[in-house]
C-alpha cells in the first residue's frame, strides 16, 4: 500500500469538511486559477433613494472566512486559467476593432486595415532556425575578430538551444540591444506621429489638420523573438475625424496607408543619451518589416486569424521565449539563478550594469532587468480602437448576475488575507482548470491560428 503523500492528506482533508461543496464553487468560479487571491469583508447594496437594503455578503459564512478571487495573471506561465480568460477578451477587443461589436459600428469592417509587423534592428549575428536548410551558410569559413566563425553550416530546428544565441556573445552589441528595448515605446510613437504625418502629406493637407480629416486607431502587442529581441504586431485602421463611427476620406485607401506605414517605418529613430561608457546610439526599425491588409475572407489575414494570432501571444512573456523570467530582479546575484540561456543572461547583466549609469536613470534599467531592458506593455491600444478589458469584465459580469442595480449604491469593505492553495486545493484545482481547457478548446477546435508561429 502507497504512503499517502502531504497532498493526499490535505485533499481527504478538504473533503470533509462540512463547507467543501460551497469551496469547490468558489475554486470553479475563479475557473481554476492556480494562485487566487483570499479576501476577507463585506458588500451591503442599497437602494439610493429609499436607503433600504437590496443585498447583503459576508465571508463571515464562507469556508475559512473568505472568498477566493482569480488573481487574473495574463502570462500563461504564472497562471494558466487566468492567462486563458485574458487571451478571450484580447480576441473579441481585437476582433472589435476589425469587424465591429461592442459599441464599435460594424462598418469598420470595410475600412482600411492593416496587420504590421515591426523588428529590433540586428544587434549581431545569430544563429537561425531554418529546418532544412544551413543557418549561416559561407563561402569563405572566416572568423571574427575574436577567432569565432562568421558562418555556421548547420541546420537548426526551431527547438534548437542554439537558434537565436549569437554566433560570438563578444562581437555581439548587448548595449544597444538593452537600449532599443527601452526605447521601443518612443520609436512607436514616433512611426504613428509618422504615419499620419506622411498620410497628410500624401493627401496634400497640413500635418497639424490631420485630425480634422481623418483618425488613425491600433492595437499593437510586443513579443519576444528567439534573439531575445522584441517585435511588434499591430493592427493599424484609418476612420474619419469622427473615429470608428466615420467613414475616411476618399484619400485614405489601403494603398495609401500602406505606403506610409513603409515609409514611416523606415524613416523614424530615437537617439538615446550619450554615454561615455557606451558611446551614442540612434535607435531604428529593423529592415525586415511586414505589412499586410487585413481581408473579411477567411486566410491567413483575415479578422479572425489577426485577433487569434494576436490573443495566442497576449498570454505570454520573455520567459516563454527563454530569454527573461516573471518577476523583478532586486539583486545582481540574482541573474546567475535566472534559467536561462547565456545570452539572455547577458542581456540582463548588461541592464543592471547600463542602469547603474546616471545617464541611464530614467530609463529605470535595473527595475526592468527581468524584461531585458523592455518597459512597455504587452498589449495597447489607442482610444478609439475599440472597447477596453474593463468593459468586458463589466459586460461579463451583467452576464452572470454580478453587477448592482442602476439606481443602488454598494459599499464595500474588503482586505487582503493571503494567496494559493494548499497542495490539496492545488490539485483539484488543476483539475478543475483541465476542464475548462479541454471545454474552451473544443469550442475553438477547427479554427487554429491561421496566421501559424513565426
Amino acid at each position: 500500500m502507497r504512503h499517502l503523500t502531504e497532498a493526499d492528506r490535505d485533499t481527504i482533508r478538504l473533503v470533509r469538511d462540512p463547507k467543501f461543496s460551497r469551496w469547490l464553487e468558489q475554486v470553479t468560479a475563479t475557473g481554476g486559477c492556480s494562485h487566487p487571491i483570499h479576501l476577507g469583508g463585506t458588500t451591503i447594496t442599497r437602494n439610493a433613494a429609499t436607503g433600504e437594503i437590496l443585498h447583503h455578503y459576508s465571508t463571515r459564512d464562507e469556508p475559512g472566512e473568505r472568498l477566493l478571487v482569480r488573481c487574473g495573471n495574463r502570462r500563461a506561465t504564472v497562471c494558466a486559467p487566468c492567462s486563458g480568460l485574458h487571451a478571450g477578451d484580447t480576441y473579441h477587443l481585437v476582433r472589435a476593432g476589425l469587424t465591429g461589436g461592442k459599441t464599435v459600428p460594424a462598418s469598420v469592417r470595410h475600412r482600411p486595415r492593416l496587420f504590421v509587423t515591426l523588428t529590433a534592428t540586428s544587434f549581431g549575428r545569430v544563429h537561425r532556425a531554418t529546418d532544412s536548410a544551413p543557418c549561416r551558410p559561407r563561402r569563405d569559413p572566416g572568423t571574427c575578430e575574436h577567432g569565432r566563425p562568421l558562418g555556421c553550416a548547420a541546420r537548426h530546428t526551431r527547438t534548437d538551444p542554439r537558434a537565436g544565441q549569437p554566433l560570438c556573445a563578444d562581437c555581439y552589441d548587448y548595449p544597444a540591444h538593452v537600449l532599443w528595448h527601452a526605447h521601443a515605446g518612443q520609436l512607436w510613437d514616433r512611426f504613428t506621429r509618422g504615419v499620419r504625418r506622411h498620410l497628410a502629406a500624401s493627401a496634400g493637407i497640413p500635418r497639424a489638420r490631420f485630425h480634422d480629416h481623418a483618425r488613425l486607431s491600433f492595437a499593437k502587442i510586443a513579443e519576444y523573438q528567439r534573439r531575445a529581441a522584441v517585435h511588434v504586431h499591430a493592427v493599424v485602421r484609418l476612420d474619419g475625424p469622427g473615429g470608428p463611427h466615420d467613414h475616411p476620406p476618399a484619400w485614405g485607401t489601403a494603398d495609401t496607408l500602406t505606403e506610409a506605414v513603409r515609409t514611416a517605418a523606415r524613416l523614424v529613430s530615437v537617439r538615446a543619451p550619450y554615454s561615455l561608457a557606451v558611446g551614442e546610439r540612434t535607435l531604428r526599425w529593423g529592415s525586415q518589416l511586414d505589412v499586410r491588409t487585413v481581408t473579411n475572407a477567411d486566410g491567413g489575414t483575415s479578422d479572425d486569424a489577426v485577433a487569434a494570432y494576436i490573443a495566442k501571444y497576449v498570454t505570454k512573456g520573455a520567459q516563454d521565449a527563454g530569454s527573461g523570467v516573471d518577476h523583478p530582479i532586486r539583486h545582481r546575484a540574482d541573474i546567475d539563478a535566472v534559467t536561462s540561456t547565456d545570452h539572455a543572461r547577458t542581456l540582463m547583466y548588461t541592464c543592471w550594469r547600463l542602469g547603474a549609469l546616471p545617464e541611464y536613470a530614467p530609463l529605470r534599467l535595473r527595475a526592468w532587468t527581468h524584461t531585458l531592458g523592455y518597459r512597455g506593455h504587452i498589449l495597447t491600444k489607442s482610444r478609439a480602437y475599440s472597447t477596453t478589458y474593463a468593459a468586458l469584465r463589466a459586460g461579463r459580469a451583467d452576464h452572470l448576475g454580478h453587477s448592482a442595480p442602476i439606481d443602488a449604491l454598494t459599499e464595500r469593505h474588503w482586505r487582503y488575507l493571503g494567496s494559493g492553495h494548499t497542495p490539496g486545493a492545488a490539485l483539484i484545482a488543476a483539475g478543475i482548470a483541465d476542464d475548462v481547457a479541454a471545454n474552451r478548446r473544443a469550442l475553438t477546435d477547427g479554427i487554429g491560428y491561421a496566421l501559424g508561429s513565426r
